[in-house]
């Protein structure tokens, strides 16, 4: 896919955005709701007076955190990009941080130039949840089998059709083959986490992954259901949702 160049007289940049979606209904600006793109729309139209598009290296979900969101956008302004990044984060709420911004040349884009992505689900498997990790853990109270999750896990690793694992299939204009690298499950006391590498995702499949995975885990699926699953292309019971919380965008590759 192209990259559209970059309007005469401006020049584009990049940043890395961390951000807690807590209180968000995701990323993309939907009317009359509070989201992180029309968040950082709003303070770089204070900042310089320019209404700009902020594009993602993906949109996240309503609830669904970033640990380094990348995003680009254009403007006709040449500001010390320091004390810009000091203004943007003076400006937003906590829980949105601006962490860097550069010059980046004309041809970036943050979605389309993405080499890879990775993602991190965290789950607290115990009986009771600390209140303080409620929004960033996904609760299952029953024990979880990680050495057979992590077999599942295996098994998906590799350049498949995940239609099967997409909450809406139909909607990817790329298609649905994608090349998952890596797809790891580790135990730490109750804290139980999955990590997902890979060149893109589609929509909600990481934390369809996750909630497979977590369905293996209590024994409700046999790891090697999930070839099947792959195989047949077709959206069951056997592949929930995970909830949103559990879910960061942990880092992106250029």
């Amino acid at each position: 896919m192209a990259v559209k160049p970059v309007p005469a007289g401006k020049r584009r940049y990049r940043m890395t955005v961390a951000y807690d979606g807590t209180q968000y209904s995701g990323w993309q600006v939907q009317p009359h709701r509070k989201t992180v793109q029309w968040e950082l729309e709003r303070v770089i139209l204070a900042l310089t007076g320019e209404s700009v598009r902020v594009d993602s290296s993906g949109r996240t979900d309503a609830g669904v955190h970033a640990r380094g969101q990348v995003v680009h956008f254009d403007l006709a302004a040449t500001p010390v990009l320091r004390r810009f990044r000091q203004g943007c984060n003076a400006l937003l709420a906590d829980d949105i941080r601006v962490l860097v911004v550069r010059r980046a040349p004309p041809g970036f884009h943050s979605r389309i130039s993405a080499a890879g992505k990775e993602y991190r689900y965290f789950i607290w498997n115990g009986e009771i949840m600390p209140p303080f990790l409620r929004h960033y853990r996904a609760h299952v109270r029953k024990p979880l089998n990680v050495k057979a999750m992590r077999k599942a896990a295996s098994l998906l690793v590799g350049k498949n059709d995940f239609a099967a694992f997409s909450a809406n299939p139909h909607r990817e204009v790329n298609g649905t083959v994608r090349h998952l690298r890596a797809l790891k499950v580790a135990r730490r006391g109750a804290e139980v986490s999955i990590v997902a590498r890979g060149d893109g995702f589609l929509y909600k499949m990481v934390r369809s992954l996750a909630g497979f995975l977590i369905r293996v885990g209590t024994g409700e699926v046999e790891p090697e259901v999930g070839k099947t699953i792959l195989h047949s292309r077709i959206r069951t019971a056997r592949v929930p949702t995970a909830p949103p919380q559990g879910l960061f965008l942990w880092r992106v590759w250029y």
